[in-house]
């Protein structure tokens, strides 16, 4: 029965951490940036070039990491052997989630350095949602924190 719930545990944990993910593309908006008013600029895309998008970092990860690896650790042994073995699995357990956490949720992203219609360059990175190519005319769509790439 043990087993079972350690695999449990850590499906449980794997879940919440990809449902953590969130959509870094030119085409995603979060709650806070609908009805706000942007600013678009025109431009030609000069170079796209892959990047990777860092991985997230929060509390849920090492938490339920730390929670699978002290359960783990717990069944180890008996007494105060019990006791070492399940704070140990928690610390190991937290270092685990956290890498896993962050593994689940990088993602491919795009820098596009765009030569806007003023002259200007600029470089954005997004997701990798839309492909863009050299020569392309593209659109910035910017709110004064926030820009993306549309076309």
């Amino acid at each position: 029965m043990d087993k079972r719930i350690q695999i449990a545990a850590t499906m449980l944990a794997a879940a919440v951490v990809a449902g953590c993910a969130e959509n870094l593309g030119g085409g995603s908006y979060t709650r806070d940036e609908i009805r706000r008013e942007q600013n678009v600029r025109m431009g030609v895309v000069e170079s796209v070039r892959p990047v990777q998008i860092e991985g997230t970092r929060t509390i849920v990860g090492p938490a339920a990491g730390a929670v699978v690896g002290g359960i783990a650790g717990s069944s180890v042994g008996g007494g105060r052997g019990s006791d070492i073995a399940a704070v140990l699995g928690a610390v190991a357990g937290g270092i685990a989630g956290q890498a896993i956490e962050q593994g689940a949720t990088r993602r491919n992203g795009v820098e596009i350095t765009i030569k806007l219609d003023s002259g200007a360059l600029v470089a954005i990175v997004q997701e990798a949602y839309e492909a863009f190519k050299a020569g392309e005319r593209v659109r910035i769509l910017s709110d004064g924190r926030t820009s993306r790439v549309t076309h």
